[in-house]
């Protein structure tokens, strides 16, 4: 949460922010807004839940910025038993999608994806699946990756869980988009990360 709201402070005013919320699942918990307050308390609402489902965060993400591209967010990430278990995304869950012709990855200026992750996925769509569908339509996914490769147990209203960061795949994500890998050793590096992603 200190390194989201770190971003966004570095982030121009007129640069609209969404927020995506994923734990086993993944919701849009903020719709791309210039309010700054809102992005903030949308941040400052979330709860540490158990699952860290990336590919779902991904498609939540793609469905947010192209509302009419046919993404059914349900059936991505509900629809069939081997998703849940972390399979591809294969040919009849892409039926979701109307065909569309892939542009250059990274040719998308409007928008790109931020993706602040602590943890290896655990379940939903396979992320690298996921990215794929962002390259082919331009969006660039810029990854951060926060924790350590080592892991580490995280205690939470009674019960534990080890959470260890995948950095393999989030530097796979980011390249696959041309985007960019960083790891966030601390709530003020996402300042050089925002510094960058403006650039680009």
């Amino acid at each position: 949460q200190n390194a989201a709201r770190a971003f966004i402070a570095e982030l121009p005013r007129h640069t609209r922010v969404g927020i995506v919320a994923f734990a086993g699942t993944a919701s849009l918990v903020q719709q791309p807004t210039l309010n700054r307050e809102d992005a903030v308390a949308a941040i400052d609402r979330l709860q540490l839940q158990r699952g860290t489902a990336t590919g779902s965060g991904i498609i939540v993400s793609l469905a947010t910025l192209f509302p009419d591209g046919g993404f059914d967010v349900s059936q991505a990430i509900y629809g069939r038993e081997q998703q849940r278990m972390g399979a591809p995304i294969d040919g009849a869950a892409k039926k979701d999608v109307p065909e569309v012709k892939p542009v250059p990855p990274g040719s998308y200026t409007q928008a790109a994806v931020i993706l602040l992750s602590d943890g290896q996925r655990t379940t939903g769509p396979d992320p690298i699946e996921a990215a794929k569908r962002a390259a082919d339509r331009g969006v660039r996914i810029f990854t951060v990756g926060i924790g350590t490769v080592d892991g580490e147990v995280i205690s939470f209203e009674g019960w534990s869980f080890r959470a260890r960061l995948d950095e393999e795949t989030l530097k796979q994500v980011a390249g696959i988009t041309l985007g960019e890998y960083f790891y966030a050793s601390n709530a003020a590096e996402p300042r050089r990360f925002s510094f960058q992603v403006q650039r680009s």
